[in-house]
């Protein structure tokens, strides 16, 4: 029709298009309009065209919409005689569908077993749960072609080790060995062969995760309450066949307060009837002394290499307590600004000449004979155990007098260079 009217109109640019207002219409620029026959209805104006309909036209638009609308009434009526004719064989199809997503997921896991190395778990009904080179199923995937997963043991029982106390820096894989052992565990139980040269476990009921963090701000919940609901839920539903994977437990309150929150739920662990089997990861080193006290409590550490500027994490689990967490490496890693690691690493030296002598109180039972202060010395609180800098100034100045030989004047001034110098600190 376009090139129809093109040819009679000798309008060569007009065109015949659609919208959604308009329907169908032919477009004449403005220097052509005065060629438009006078059986052209205008529709609309434009400032460079005018737009244009036919009786011809309009039949065909008719037409047009008429059979989308019939298209979809075919359409329904041919579903509708599908789903009638199909009732018939429900049952069948159901079953046929049935078999092919059996097939499907067996293909598939088969296909990812050899694929990725699985190997089939052994399932028994002890208590025992031992995993030799195990690895993550999902971060082994993500790594480079040329760096190979580091696998590594874990084994868990009620009798020996009950609970493995892993520390190591951060980034060193503490949360992974977790997670694996997690997923190692339910794929044996679902059936499926494991990322591991061998796993042989038994059945587990529960598995109990406090991993990661997070909040609920619109309960008012912050991170360290959730934490502790968490926490709690655990050892209020254990069974003999739980699996407990605890990562950093105590991490969102004071130092002191973190250690004692987590050495207790850790003895409460090892003391409960049911000796859960349970991976428990923290920076808390002071843990480390519970493998003397608890027996079945066993010291783990992910290793690292230290360098003179740097930090490699191994990621090996090897026996033994770790007694350095390396944050201020990872900060470095992370791109901080060299003022702020160079403060961070001469507030952290501070810290250990004040405190590396000071056993926590939670570092063992307390000793049932009473002792004053005069008895031990280290019971005192001493005012230049502060970690000020000020403070600790102030101390060397006061060390450094002799204030038997102070005259009244100099007394005066030293008191009064004192009070400036904490003036200056505040």
């Amino acid at each position: 029709m376009a090139e129809r009217e093109a040819a009679r109109t000798g309008i060569t640019s007009l065109k015949i298009t659609a919208n959604n207002v308009f329907g169908y219409y032919i477009e004449v620029r403005n220097t052509h309009k005065d060629r438009v026959p006078e059986d052209w209805i205008r529709k609309q104006t434009l400032v460079n065209a005018e737009r244009y309909i036919t009786e011809e036209l309009k039949e065909f638009e008719a037409k047009i919409y008429g059979a989308e609308a019939q298209i979809d009434q075919l359409e329904q009526t041919h579903f509708a005689r599908l789903v009638q004719e199909s009732i018939h064989y429900i049952p069948q199809i159901q079953q046929n569908a049935a078999a092919i997503a059996r097939l499907d997921c067996l293909c598939s896991a088969a296909h990812a077993a050899i694929q990725h190395h699985y190997h089939r778990p052994q399932l028994n009904a002890s208590h025992e749960l031992n995993i030799e080179q195990g690895r993550h199923p999902v971060i082994e995937q993500h790594l480079p072609p040329d760096q190979p997963y580091i696998a590594n043991d874990v084994f868990l029982d009620r009798e020996a080790q009950q609970m493995m106390m892993i520390t190591g820096p951060n980034m060193s894989g503490k949360s992974a060995l977790l997670r694996q052992t997690a997923l190692i565990s339910i794929m044996a139980q679902i059936g499926y062969f494991v990322p591991a040269q061998k796993a042989v476990l038994g059945i587990l009921d529960k598995i109990f995760t406090r991993v990661g963090a997070s909040d609920n701000i619109a309960l008012g919940e912050s991170t360290f309450m959730v934490e502790m609901h968490e926490a709690a839920s655990i050892v209020n539903n254990l069974s003999e066949r739980s699996l407990v994977l605890l990562d950093e437990i105590g991490r969102g309150t004071s130092t002191y307060d973190g250690i004692s929150i987590a050495w207790a739920i850790a003895q409460f662990l090892h003391e409960h009837p049911t000796r859960a089997k349970t991976l428990f990861a923290t920076h808390y080193h002071e843990l480390n002394e519970m493998e003397i006290q608890y027996p079945r409590i066993k010291n783990f550490h992910v290793s690292v290499e230290e360098r003179v500027d740097q930090v490699l994490f191994r990621r090996k689990l090897n026996p033994g307590g770790s007694a350095h967490s390396f944050g201020i490496h990872v900060a470095k890693m992370a791109g901080m600004p060299q003022a702020v690691i160079h403060s961070a690493q001469e507030r952290l030296k501070l810290l250990e000449q004040n405190h590396g002598n000071h056993k926590h109180p939670s570092a063992g039972p307390v000793s049932k004979s009473k002792k004053s202060a005069e008895d031990d010395p280290a019971m005192q609180l001493s005012f230049f155990q502060l970690d000020d800098p000020t403070l600790l100034a102030i101390k060397e100045q006061l060390i450094d007098t002799d204030i038997d030989r102070l005259t009244p004047l100099e007394a005066l001034n030293k008191l009064s260079s004192i009070k400036k110098m904490l003036q200056g600190g505040q």
